[in-house]
């Protein structure tokens, strides 16, 4: 299940249990405080209640009393719709011996009478005794402080004039740790709801939302991994890399169900870094570019950010022919320096030494120079075939430069005396072609789980370059988390014979920069 379905189904319980829960408690709070309730039951003409000169709907006694052809009857029910018992003292009022007051804006009151239930006719000495309904004015009523239990209630009647029916009528008055409220019925002397209409909107509302919770995610295509983007990424730079960064971009494409488009084209780490530097950060052939190099960038481009993936493992190897298995680094710097031109100066066989290199854009050629030659760069090249001289005639040196590791490899496989470099992994059976073998260095042999003691001195820090830093959401900053931190990604960089920088011995040795 992916995340936005481990969402979306997360939501659906918790709005589930809301719809179920939230109505009771709702409720529950609301009644478990004091509170008055009101409705105005009735609001009637009793009289001709229209324009003076307006036909007479109606027929009847009132209609000949003058006084009382626009009267009206109003049948105001209050009631205790709480769980708690409201004493006299509970309610908040001024004058301080009235409970509520009834405001009939617009009207007269002429005349009132209380009516009660056969169960509540307790109430009725409230009202009879002091100081009992009193009218203010011509339009307000005040009602006294009469004790309710839940579920009592008692009704007024109000006879008006001097308005029509349907006028505003304002309960108006407060109790302690309660409130006072107009509620409704459709009937008049139905029963308040067991559960408030604000409760009955909010489980209508929840229940949609969780119909809405559950139902969406299956109209959702499948939720990609959290730890994926989608997107287009161009993988450039080292060769030596390639095979990793072609087994990490598949591995990728897999964890995110297809969705990146990563294509690998890698043709050297300073053509790769250089090229990524000039573009000033814009999308090469429609794709977001990480730079893969063996060793760090120049120091000039400094728009350049970058990213420390593994330690890469270098070799040196030479046709079988030769027959040596370990290289002092002091023979190594004499032979690329044209003082050895044949195997049997170093005890090995009489043949001409043919050095077989890469290109100057080659981060295994700089680890070379750096880590092995001291610096010194390898001589001029003297041959296109890496068997005649077909340049520099005069030069002593037979050396030719190719443009992958794997050219290299197999120049130096069917070349006799040929002394040539690779990535580790490429060199070693059984990736690396029949007719050659690798040779040690100063008898350090390159194991990646040694790097830290053994001092093996052809390595060099594998760097990942973007144009300034991705943003966290990009598909390059997931891919190179993906090849860092995740357990797939590492594993693949070690497959291939890498060290990677996320290993407690990656930490280390990357952490150095050496």
């Amino acid at each position: 299940m992916g995340r936005l379905d481990i969402t979306f189904t997360i939501a659906g319980l918790v709005l589930g249990v809301s719809s179920m829960a939230i109505p009771f408690i709702a409720d529950l709070r609301a009644r478990r405080s004091r509170r008055i309730g009101f409705r105005k039951q009735m609001d009637i003409a009793i009289g001709h209640n229209g324009p003076p000169h307006a036909s007479d709907p109606r027929l009847g006694l009132f209609n000949d009393l003058p006084a009382m052809r626009d009267a009206t009857l109003v049948l105001l029910r209050i009631e205790n719709d709480g769980t708690r018992h409201i004493e006299e003292t509970d309610y908040i009022h001024s004058p301080r011996e009235y409970g509520l007051t009834a405001e009939f804006t617009g009207r007269r009151i002429e005349a009132q009478d209380v009516t009660l239930p056969p169960e509540h006719t307790n109430l009725m000495g409230y009202f009879e005794d002091e100081p009992g309904l009193r009218v203010v004015g011509s339009s307000t009523l005040l009602i006294p402080r009469v004790p309710l239990r839940p579920g009592a209630f008692y009704k007024i009647l109000v006879l008006l004039t001097g308005g029509e029916e349907g006028g505003r009528v304002t309960v108006t008055g407060d109790v302690r740790d309660g409130s006072l409220h107009e509620n409704h019925s459709l009937t008049p002397d139905e029963k308040p709801p067991v559960f408030s209409k604000r409760a009955r909107w909010t489980t209508v509302v929840l229940g949609l939302c969780l119909i809405a919770a559950v139902t969406f995610p299956l109209l959702l295509p499948p939720a990609l991994p959290g730890d994926c983007e989608t997107g287009t990424l161009r993988l450039t730079g080292s060769t030596a890399f390639e095979p990793v960064l072609t087994e990490l971009a598949r591995k990728y494409r897999d964890h995110c169900q297809d969705k990146p488009n990563i294509t690998v084209a890698a043709y050297g780490s300073r053509t790769g870094v250089r090229e990524l530097a000039l573009s000033g950060g814009k999308p090469q052939q429609g794709a977001s570019v990480v730079a893969f190099s063996d060793g760090p960038r120049p120091a000039s481009y400094t728009g350049l950010s970058e990213s420390r993936i593994a330690v890469s493992l270098f070799t040196l190897v030479v046709h079988d022919d030769v027959r040596l298995k370990n290289l002092s680094v002091a023979d190594v710097r004499r032979l690329y320096r044209g003082e050895i031109r044949d195997w049997s100066q170093l005890g090995g066989p009489r043949l001409p030494v043919v050095l077989v290199s890469r290109g100057s854009g080659s981060g295994t050629r700089s680890a070379l120079i750096s880590r092995v030659l001291g610096g010194a760069d390898e001589p001029p090249d003297t041959s296109d075939d890496c068997v005649n001289r077909t340049v520099r005639a005069s030069s002593s040196i037979l050396r030719c430069e190719l443009d992958s590791t794997e050219q290299v490899l197999q120049a130096v496989a069917r070349t006799p005396g040929a002394l040539g470099y690779s990535e580790l992994r490429a060199a070693s059976p059984p990736d690396a072609p029949r007719g050659l073998h690798t040779v040690t260095l100063d008898g350090r042999t390159p194991d990646p789980d040694r790097l830290d003691k053994a001092g093996y001195p052809y390595r060099e820090i594998e760097y990942a370059y973007t144009y300034g830093r991705p943003p966290a959401d990009s598909l390059a900053s997931s891919f190179l988390s993906y090849a860092v931190d995740n357990g797939t990604g590492k594993g693949v960089v070690a497959a291939h014979g890498h060290l990677p920088c996320g290993t407690p011995v990656g930490l280390r040795v990357c952490g150095k920069g050496d």
